[in-house]
């Protein structure tokens, strides 16, 4: 066979991966190791991680007698690629050991490989590093490495995920040059850090917004429960001049932040309007269904959304079971339960065996429940004894409740539930005594009553006029046209007087 050239070796290399023939670039390279440089060598390091070969990298990378910044950085791509932030710790230190010097890419790697992990607290070592480095390449690459803002944006995130709200915007405010990500990433850390009037500041600030960042803000408000802020941070996105398009991930925003004002209505015309479903759009309705106890109309979303071909996951099926445990379904609850593995290959999780203890009690099958809980692959913990508790509360049941309760005092010594339930139970059997003790202990130990679950309730009036226009737009039709869909929503039911009239 004729040795090919080192270019018309690389070339056809690279034409192979492209093609997805890793197979034959790999049999190209090993026949040709006279014409093999440093850039074969990355090639097919290259093409191994993106056809999830890691084993097969990390050998041709131990195997390179030459190696460059860029084979340091593909191999530590591909350990972040599969999760390996160990390994990419030992990779850049067995880098700056041999002398590479780390480049911008080098660090955007390993700091985002370390977040959200325990090796998150190298990052403030990485910053200094990088501060450090950076004058003496300054010169070498023409100052694009302290220009390069995706090193700058990782270190945001990263300050950001160690709740240094502060090293974080000290790190914004050193940026030669931001970017989009740069001020979105700014504004998502102190949602993350529940300082939503500093991110509000921030966004205000922003001199161009696209969709990322709104949602960011809207989204931000509707996870802590301002809903008013939401809706006027969306009519302010309706007003503004960035012709914003509502994308699927804003539109799912706001069918969660109608469902949470307790409009179900109305959340459900804004996921009727979506041009575009995926399947957090799917769990939203379907979760917004059985929090408000339509367990009929929750299932009947999942059936639309299987019959449309949408993969269901862990979280649809907790949806699923939850809204079966709110309408009383058990026989659809365990079709569903048992359905899971057969049918989306989903194992069910602690949360999954927990929908089904609250199943179970509800329906006043407790027998059912515990024989479920002792035979699960999993330690229960305390949100799956507090349903077991709940339930024989509700249906006054000492016998069982008293063992869930000694079973939940090994994992939360003084649980709120216990108290609750034993104080229940005894007070309709007329043991007083028994309820003034219980009540004593909970004095004692500060044990506050558990609070009944959240009740959802409709906006002030004086947002009404607010949600009737982001409605219209929404749905692109007329006014007239949509008050029959809204007449029983509840944030249109008010007179027209000082409320929808001057619209």
């Amino acid at each position: 066979m004729t040795t090919l050239s080192t270019a018309n070796l690389n070339y056809t290399i690279n034409c192979s991966i492209r093609n997805g023939n890793i197979n034959y670039a790999r049999k190209l390279f090993d026949q040709n190791p006279a014409s093999r440089n440093v850039v074969s060598w990355n090639s097919i390091i290259t093409g191994c991680i993106r056809h999830n070969q890691m084993q097969h990298a990390q050998e041709t990378f131990d195997k390179m007698p030459v190696r460059d910044v860029v084979s340091w950085n593909t191999v530590l791509s591909g350990l972040h690629k599969i999760e390996k932030p160990e390994q990419v710790y030992q990779c850049f230190l067995q880098m700056t050991r041999v002398g590479e010097r780390p480049d911008e890419f080098t660090f955007s790697t390993v700091i985002t490989a370390f977040l959200n992990t325990t090796y998150n607290v190298l990052i403030p070592q990485l910053h200094g590093l990088l501060l450090c480095l950076a004058p003496s390449l300054c010169g070498v690459f023409d100052e694009t490495f302290i220009k390069d803002v995706t090193t700058w944006n990782a270190l945001i995130l990263g300050y950001m995920d160690l709740e240094l709200t502060g090293e974080a915007q000290r790190v914004f405010e050193m940026m030669p040059e931001r970017n989009s990500i740069s001020w979105t990433t700014l504004v998502n850390g102190y949602i993350k850090n529940k300082n939503l009037n500093e991110a509000r500041a921030i966004f205000s600030s922003m001199r161009e917004r696209n969709v990322i960042s709104w949602t960011a803000m809207t989204k931000g408000y509707v996870r802590y429960g301002k809903f008013v802020y939401a809706l006027e941070l969306f009519l302010l996105m309706l007003n503004s001049e960035s012709g914003i398009h509502l994308d699927v991930v804003l539109s799912t925003s706001l069918v969660n932040m109608y469902a949470k004002c307790g409009d179900i209505k109305a959340a459900f015309c804004i996921f009727e309007c979506m041009e575009k479903k995926n399947l957090v759009s799917w769990n939203s309705i379907i979760g917004s269904y059985a929090r408000h106890g339509l367990a009929k109309r929750a299932l009947e979303e999942f059936d639309r959304m299987m019959k449309g071909g949408v993969k269901p996951n862990r979280i649809t099926y907790v949806n699923v079971l939850s809204a079966c445990a709110h309408g009383g379904l058990v026989e659809e609850g365990e079709r569903h339960f048992n359905s899971m593995k057969t049918k989306c290959g989903i194992h069910a999780g602690l949360e999954h065996y927990a929908c089904m203890v609250d199943l179970y009690g509800r329906a006043g099958q407790l027998k059912k429940a515990e024989k479920l809980i002792k035979e699960m692959p999993f330690e229960p913990d305390a949100v799956v004894w507090g349903a077991l508790i709940g339930a024989c509360g509700l249906h006054s049941c000492l016998e069982v409740g008293e063992f869930a309760a000694g079973e939940l005092c090994k994992l939360e010594q003084g649980h709120p539930a216990v108290f609750s339930m034993l104080s229940k139970i005894h007070g309709e059997k007329g043991v007083w005594s028994s309820v003034i003790e219980i009540r004593r202990m909970m004095k004692e130990s500060h044990t506050k009553k558990q609070k009944a679950g959240c009740v959802c309730r409709p906006p002030p009036i004086a947002l009404l006029a607010l949600v009737f226009h982001c409605l219209t737009w929404l749905m692109r039709i007329s006014r007239e046209a949509l008050i029959p869909i809204l007449s029983s929503s509840a944030l249109v039911r008010v007179s027209f007087v000082g409320g929808l009239s001057h619209l």
